[in-house]
């Protein structure tokens, strides 16, 4: 594909669809999100609304480091502190596709839509590739940001249409018109995180106690494996504890189980090998979280598991 002709074609597609009109998006920091944002900048300049939702579910400092990276871009991000909204909405959820629906639910009926009617918006632009299609169309599992593909009209239901300009892309094909739009490396080689955030990596109900304990390892694993040159690597929270000790005395504790895989567009994953020594430094890091007694590597390709556990 003729990437550099992909990027004049959507410009174009977005300026004769929005028109005189308002467009909104919202960023994640995530390459999807941010190649969205930085092409319909180009197409829209001041008519396009960006906001970053703070949702609880993101890594350590992760909304304030982006919208302060969009900044540096002259793209303006609003902030929209929502985190009480989204745990209130999945306390007491234990289903993975009940968790994902109430953030889905949450995201565009009770913060979104207020920002929509705020900013005058009537179109929304959103990151979906064409795995995100392919794997919710096929049941495998809903991706939070597919709507016409399942019958669902964001015109009716929302009040506004939904721009999809990167659905006919993959991954990479994403990186790549991340590169030559000139997003930081910091977003083009940045590795795949989940719509649902972390909720996407806690297995069970999703508290602040478990979010705490998730970010800290996360950012173990990130740190840790970051120069690995791994196309993705995750830490997720079960939802079942086990026998340990800490400090000669028993201790029922948490489960950390660390993913790391390569891949060129998600569909499919081989396990990293990682060496004995980054694994047994992994163990002892985060053991050493306060509440975790055990750490498992995960050793499935994708199929037959998926690359996220919820």
């Amino acid at each position: 594909m003729n990437y550099r002709k992909f990027i004049a074609q959507q410009v174009e597609a977005l300026k004769r669809e929005v028109g005189e009109g308002i467009a909104i998006n919202a960023l994640s920091g995530g390459v999807d999100s941010s190649v969205v944002t930085a092409l319909a900048h180009k197409a829209l300049g001041k008519q396009l609304k960006t906001v970053f939702v703070d949702n609880a579910l993101m890594r350590e400092g992760e909304p304030q480091r982006v919208v302060q990276t969009f900044a540096k871009l002259g793209i303006p991000v609003e902030l929209i502190d929502a985190r009480r909204t989204f745990l209130r909405a999945l306390k007491g959820l234990t289903d993975p596709e009940e968790k994902r629906q109430a953030i889905t639910d949450t995201f565009y009926r009770d913060v979104f839509s207020k920002a929509v009617k705020r900013s005058g918006a009537t179109y929304l632009l959103h990151g979906t590739i064409l795995t995100d299609i392919e794997e919710t169309v096929a049941g495998i599992k809903r991706q939070h940001n597919i709507l016409a593909q399942l019958g669902i009209d964001p015109q009716k239901a929302y009040g506004y249409k939904v721009l999809e300009p990167l659905a006919t892309l993959r991954k990479d094909g994403v990186r790549r018109v991340a590169e030559l739009l000139g997003l930081p490396r910091s977003i083009t080689a940045r590795i795949p995180f989940p719509g649902p955030a972390l909720a996407a990596r806690i297995v069970g109900e999703v508290t602040e106690e478990k979010l705490g304990i998730v970010r800290a390892a996360t950012a173990i694993v990130e740190q840790e494996l970051q120069n690995s040159g791994a196309f993705q690597y995750l830490a997720v929270l079960l939802n079942d504890y086990a026998t340990g000790i800490r400090g000669g005395k028993r201790e029922f504790g948490r489960i950390i189980v660390v993913r790391c895989i390569d891949s060129t567009d998600a569909r499919k994953a081989t396990v990293r090998e990682l060496p004995w020594k980054t694994l047994h430094r992994l163990t002892r890091r985060i053991t050493a979280i306060p509440g975790v007694n055990r750490c498992l590597y995960d050793l499935t390709p994708k199929p037959p598991a998926t690359v996220e556990y919820i």
